[in-house]
């Protein structure tokens, strides 16, 4: 989804991309002239907030972050909620969206619903963007473009795995919740997200969605994306219900500064892959 509005173009070649979620901020800046990320950087608040405070949040980085003040040629903002819902392409009619939604995503009648095309799932992500966010961005930017964060994992999976004639699952951490991506045949089965408190709430709702797909833990291949690494206890636990278990790989032909260097190859999976 692309919202416009009249701006200077600078001609760098210099890209920022936004991740937005209730619970941290994800800032990453692309030299496309070099294909270098020259800055890297994720914030995690201490509790979730509100979409206004997260606004507050999103200034002060601006305002005190020097690389993220300068002009850029393109902006992307990543909407990280649970507020979306996949429909079949040759079902979708624009004049319902909210239909869609209220089955599955308690909305509110003055939420602002868009939706992003998927082409190569042949569907139709249905989501609510944080509006004020997009609001400042398209103030302090102009041109502009915003995706859900499951179009994002979707379209990349589904890339990755476009001759896979197994089952595998597919898991994007976040510091309280994460996304759960199915997919066998190259096609995608189960698309879901989750919030946890707890790592047995984490693996409990990977388990299940497992055992409503009909798969077996002892033989499916998981794959994790986003902040977890071997020795978290997310990691630890999974492991203890699931024996194919894997870090995930971004497969990314960027160069990274010295000050912009990810933890690991499957950290800041959706940020990265927006460019």
């Amino acid at each position: 989804m692309a919202q416009t509005n009249k701006s200077n173009k600078n001609l760098l070649n210099t890209e920022l991309s936004i991740q937005i979620s209730l619970s941290g901020l994800s800032f990453c800046v692309l030299d496309r002239t070099t294909q270098t990320i020259n800055y890297l950087k994720t914030v995690e608040f201490d509790k979730q907030l509100i979409p206004f405070e997260v606004l507050d949040q999103l200034k002060y980085y601006f305002n005190s972050e020097e690389a993220l003040q300068q002009a850029f040629d393109e902006v992307k903002v990543i909407h990280d909620n649970n507020l979306s819902t996949l429909v079949p392409e040759s079902l979708f009619d624009e004049r319902y969206l909210a239909d869609y939604l209220k089955f599955n995503s308690k909305i509110l009648r003055t939420d602002f619903i868009t939706y992003d095309s998927i082409l190569i799932n042949e569907s139709v992500n249905v989501y609510v963007p944080y509006i004020n966010i997009n609001n400042f961005i398209f103030e302090k930017f102009g041109d502009f473009t915003f995706k859900h964060i499951s179009t994002v994992l979707i379209e990349e999976v589904l890339k990755t795995e476009k001759n896979l004639g197994t089952s595998k699952a597919y898991v994007n951490v976040s510091k309280d919740h994460f996304e759960i991506l199915i997919v066998k045949n190259s096609k995608l089965l189960l698309y879901n997200s989750f919030a946890y408190h707890t790592k047995e709430d984490f693996i409990y709702y990977i388990l299940f969605t497992l055992e409503q797909l009909e798969l077996d833990p002892e033989t499916i291949s998981l794959i994790f994306l986003g902040e977890i690494d071997t020795d978290d206890e997310l990691y630890i636990i999974t492991y203890k219900y699931i024996r194919l278990i894997f870090l995930g790989n971004r497969e990314d032909n960027f160069k990274y500064s010295i000050n912009a260097q990810p933890a690991s190859n499957q950290y800041n999976y959706a940020i990265i892959k927006s460019f």
